[in-house]
């Protein structure tokens, strides 16, 4: 029966190609995983040959070889004794089999003379996996624990043919010229050291002028849209996470407990605090602080609010991955007939402030009640027919994804593309049925009787940190005017011209623009260089004909030489592509 080949299925079954390949081609080799990625898959081995990029087209002429040999991919379920007696000698593959419970059906594919462990699915000859290029190599450590051994993990690619692997090969250099984490030392935005710690960011003054600018937005955008913005504690009690079921089920991803000593004396006892993962308990303490009737609803409570999550080693990442980070978070409190609007309302937020930012392409992805969840059967069906009705309401393209949603709701995730074509999961729109049942959550129906309100949790654009990391690598740190973190810059031909200079520079702060002079002895070819490199918008030329006729020589970074004007007229124009 012939079914559609999907890329996943293409690299997963790279993926097992290459672990036969390495097999093949080296001696006393130990197997462990090898999912597939978004462009191909990685897979770990551990054998006593230290691999380099001298035998990547060793594994790739063998990889080739197999795929050509065209063999089926066999599905079949073993029983435990069969499996064992098929991973002989596979001391990882044995350790993970020993992860399925009893009476699961064990599933395994054989391509060859090739056993594998594992679900599926995969391609259904070899020759259908296309061309594959191995990338890289790197460390990894055996179920990700710093304890256990230290794998060889080997990264590749994955085409329909040779000029896809070209493209993706393509993407990935231009992907590296915008990685955050050079040009965010280049350029002077931000910076991570060892002594404060890994994964803990330091905004620097540049930096810090494009966050500004991106939280002044969202402020204004959140009061207009009916939100009301609040702070809440970076600590909280022990009893706040065990209520919440964060210390049951997140306590690896929190931070240790602080023991503090409360009282004085004999009346003197240590109390247990954690910094917070999630900022929902404490949304809900503001929820809590006042009896609530049905007229007050919906209550929407938005915070940037700052979280910190133990991350370890090998999955941090720049600013993608953080240990410390400010989530642009939101709650919605409201009564079961005000859900679909509130929804759909946020769905439409969610739209317009990514498209503030340059985003218009948005994938949209629904997941639905999996197999273990709380809440009634009917809060689920009416959750769910919300968010989907949302989606239709709006125009928004999704997918399904059946049983993905979380134990205590199903959820909205958005993703978006840049501007090399790479998705970037941001929004997310969860409903919550498990929290408002922990705390206890209620207000007073219009029959006068206490009811338990819907809970929706909200993010549009994840962490500030992440999404400042994304834009970095969308714009290639060439920002758009409203959000660069120098606007203009002032270049002086020569010393004499400093004072006019200046009093540019003055009267550009005062409308509001963010503005640099550059004072340096360099001659203004240098100069012009510089502020290039620094991908500042508009750069004001100034000269002994300039001061004379008191007007000034406009230089845009992207269109060259604009030509003289009057300042007022320049603030002006920079005010109006401000507003567009």
């Amino acid at each position: 029966m012939s079914c559609e080949i999907t890329n996943e299925m293409r690299r997963h079954s790279a993926a097992h190609l290459t672990a036969r390949a390495v097999m093949n081609l080296f001696e006393n080799v130990q197997v462990d995983i090898g999912p597939a990625t978004d462009d191909g898959f990685y897979y770990d081995f551990d054998l006593p040959h230290r691999l380099s990029p001298d035998d990547f087209p060793l594994i790739e002429k063998e990889v080739a070889r197999l795929i050509a040999l065209d063999e089926e991919f066999v599905q079949r379920d073993v029983t435990r004794e069969e499996a064992k007696k098929l991973l002989e000698g596979q001391k990882f593959k044995l350790e993970r089999l020993e992860d399925i419970p009893e009476g699961d059906a064990i599933s395994t594919y054989t391509v060859g003379d090739y056993v594998e462990m594992c679900r599926g699915p995969h391609v259904q000859k070899s020759s259908q996996i296309g061309a594959v290029k191995i990338t890289s190599i790197a460390g990894s450590y055996y179920r990700g624990k710093e304890t256990n051994p230290m794998l060889q993990r080997v990264y590749g690619i994955v085409g329909k043919d040779q000029a896809e692997i070209d493209e993706i090969i393509a993407r990935a250099e231009e992907a590296k010229k915008r990685d955050h984490r050079v040009l965010g030392k280049q350029l002077e935005l931000f910076t991570m050291t060892e002594q404060v710690g890994p994964g803990l960011a330091h905004w620097l003054p540049r930096g810090a002028r494009v966050r500004v600018a991106i939280e002044d937005y969202w402020r204004k955008a959140h009061y207009a849209a009916g939100y009301e913005i609040i702070y809440t504690p970076h600590v909280g009690r022990s009893v706040l996470w065990q209520t919440s079921g964060h210390l049951g089920f997140y306590k690896e991803g929190m931070f240790p407990c602080m023991n503090v000593q409360e009282g004085e004396g004999n009346d003197a006892y240590v109390e247990q605090y954690y910094v917070k993962p999630m900022n929902c308990p404490f949304h809900i303490q503001v929820y809590k602080s006042g009896k609530r009737s049905y007229r007050e609803l919906p209550l929407r409570y938005a915070e940037l609010g700052t979280v910190y999550r133990y991350e370890k080693d090998g999955v941090r990442h720049g600013l993608f991955r953080v240990r410390g980070f400010t989530q642009d978070d939101a709650h919605i409190f409201c009564t079961p007939d005000q859900i679909v609007q509130e929804i759909r309302d946020t769905v439409r937020f969610a739209k317009t402030m990514l498209a503030k930012f340059g985003f218009t392409e948005i994938q949209a992805y629904l997941s639905t009640k999996p197999e273990k969840a709380v809440g009634l059967p009917e809060r689920w069906e009416q959750a769910t027919q919300s968010l989907r009705e949302a989606l239709e309401a709006e125009g928004m393209a999704y997918e399904v994804d059946e049983g993905g949603g979380a134990f205590y709701g199903p959820k909205i995730d958005m993703k978006i593309k840049d501007a090399i074509g790479r998705p970037w999961q941001l929004g997310t729109v969860q409903f919550d049925f498990n929290l408002p049942e922990r705390f206890n959550l209620t207000y007073v129906g219009a029959d006068g009787k206490e009811h338990q309100p819907y809970m929706v949790h909200r993010a549009l654009l994840g962490s500030i940190e992440r999404f400042f990391g994304i834009l970095i690598e969308n714009y290639a740190g060439a920002f758009p005017l409203w959000l660069a973190p120098e606007q203009v810059r002032v270049l002086p031909i020569t010393d004499k011209q400093l004072d006019y200079a200046k009093k540019i520079e003055k009267q550009l702060r005062e409308a509001g623009l963010r503005v640099e002079i550059d004072t340096g002895a360099e001659k203004l070819g240098a100069k012009i260089r510089s502020a290039q490199l620094w991908k500042t918008p508009y750069m004001i030329i100034v000269g002994g004909r300039d001061e004379e006729a008191g007007v000034i020589s406009v230089r845009s970074r992207t269109d060259g030489d604009k030509g003289q004007m009057k300042l007022e007229d320049f603030i002006e124009s920079l005010k109006a592509e401000l507003k567009d």
